[in-house]
């Protein structure tokens, strides 16, 4: 049996496999006892859950256990998207939230995000503390119940969520645009959400996969271009925007009036060019070291400073969450603003984007086409390469002193804050990650010119895989 071990947002595992109530309880119980032996325990705790398999069931037999070990407990009394959870937490001053969710991966999974007081997910040194309770409790066996039991209450969680939403987001304009939307919700926890509030400000929405599918129609409930194919044949035939969010609406996927996909780094920033230009607001930019180096460009127009960070939201939330930011970003669909949840949120965004077309009376391919004139375009793409054992050895040993030159090409400078980035000369990047779970290569390259990001995508696939014959799997093309 695997080990139980956060990621860059929860614990995962397949149902029935690795993720068992048994080792649920486990997990559940290690995170009680974080959050009274710092005190936030007295505060309560949020549980929620997506639209997986058995969710309701792991929710209620959280809820149990916790008010067993004498914590406060709300329960949402259905499917919940993981920004609304972060939004409740800070409105109630709850002390945390545990949100069974396994976000964009397949049905078969489900997993676990642990929220601590200030809104976001939880920090390496917090999870650390969780997984040696969870290895003390799997010896010794779970903590007595409490002399005094918990409380569980119910909560519908859209009220307090939507309300926060229509502070961040001119309604009113979006309201008078008479655009038209069509919305994927892939079956998961966006559903009835973004087309809820979207309906009730007067638009025209058209909803597919609203209902609940635990499988999510048989594929991963991930809002990529692939993904949304029949969203995009909808959107051809009479809308003028497309929108989806992933299996517990903290991602995003946008699609323009021909049904054009966006990758999410054209996606945060135009957002972030039109929080900053138009709408004034205060703040840097921050992006995870796999993100678009145009948010770089971005932020030096306006005399700001762009944020460089490890993969996961949580070191941007906590920026968000201190105030310093106007926008924070990642590559794979992530973003926040200033004032809003410290947590990714894919329904804001959608919202934004829907605002600023409403605003501007443009097509989303005018907007997209503005802001490459102004900064230049960016060509990116990201491949993951299996590898054998041999090749992840010699990898190792190479990046712990990792050479300036590789494959013809020399970068001005390293960055090593989360796996091995080659900075060149103009902005062109290549970066370099190594999975710590399986044999996987993970390659992301940006280019402002698309023929020098096929030779650099070339080069390095060649010296990462060397002669050993490596399989090129799950390439993801993003020329925007």
């Amino acid at each position: 049996m695997k080990q139980i071990r956060f990621g860059t947002s929860g614990w995962r595992g397949i149902i029935a496999d690795d993720f068992t109530f048994e080792r649920s309880r486990l997990v559940v119980a290690a995170i009680a006892h974080f959050l009274l032996e710092s005190g936030a325990g007295r505060n309560g705790v949020l549980v929620g859950h997506d639209t997986r398999f058995l969710a309701e069931e792991f929710a209620a037999d959280a809820a149990g256990l916790l008010s067993d070990l004498g914590i406060d407990v709300l329960l949402c009394s259905g499917p919940v998207p993981t920004p609304a959870v972060s939004a409740i937490i800070l409105k109630r001053g709850l002390g945390g939230a545990i949100n069974f969710t396994a976000s964009h991966n397949p049905g078969t999974y489900q997993g676990i995000k642990f929220s601590p007081s200030w809104g976001g997910p939880a920090m390496p040194e917090s999870t650390r503390i969780i997984e040696n309770t969870v290895e003390k409790y799997q010896r010794e066996g779970l903590p007595p119940a409490s002399v005094s039991r918990g409380n569980i209450e119910t909560l519908d969680p859209a009220p307090e969520y939507l309300e926060q939403l229509r502070s961040k987001v001119d309604m009113k304009v979006i309201a008078g645009s008479g655009l038209k939307i069509a919305f994927d919700a892939l079956y998961g926890a966006g559903g009835n959400y973004l087309d809820r509030v979207l309906e009730e400000a007067g638009c025209k929405v058209t909803t597919i996969h609203g209902n609940r599918d635990p499988l999510f129609g048989g594929f991963s409930p991930e809002p990529s271009e692939e993904r949304l194919s029949e969203l995009a044949q909808i959107v051809s035939a009479g809308a003028d925007l497309g929108l989806s969010t992933d299996g517990d609406a903290d991602r995003f996927g946008v699609l323009g009036g021909k049904g054009e996909f966006y990758s999410p780094n054209a996606i945060i920033s135009i957002l972030a060019d039109y929080l900053l230009r138009v709408k004034g607001t205060r703040g840097d930019l921050a992006r995870s070291v796999a993100t678009t180096g145009q948010l770089d460009d971005i932020a030096s127009a306006f005399g700001r400073k762009c944020h460089e960070t490890p993969v996961g939201f949580k070191y941007i939330g906590q920026m968000i969450s201190e105030g310093r930011l106007a926008l924070g970003g990642e590559e794979s669909a992530g973003m926040s603003i200033r004032g809003h949840v410290p947590e990714k949120d894919g329904i804001l965004a959608c919202l934004l984007v829907a605002e600023l077309m409403a605003l501007t009376n443009k097509p989303l391919s005018d907007i997209y086409r503005e802001l490459q004139d102004t900064y230049g375009p960016r060509f990116s793409v990201r491949v993951n390469l299996e590898l054998t054992d041999e090749l992840i050895s010699r990898l190792r040993e190479i990046l712990a002193s990792p050479p300036l030159e590789v494959g013809g090409f020399t970068a001005t400078d390293l960055v090593t804050v989360d796996g091995t980035k080659w900075v060149y000369e103009g902005g062109d990047w290549t970066l370099l990650r190594l999975s710590g779970t399986e044999p996987v290569a993970r390659l992301y390259i940006e280019s402002r010119d698309q023929d020098r990001l096929k030779v650099l995508e070339k080069a390095f696939s060649s010296w990462i895989t060397g002669d050993d014959g490596a399989v090129d799997n799950n390439k993801t093309g993003q020329l925007r």
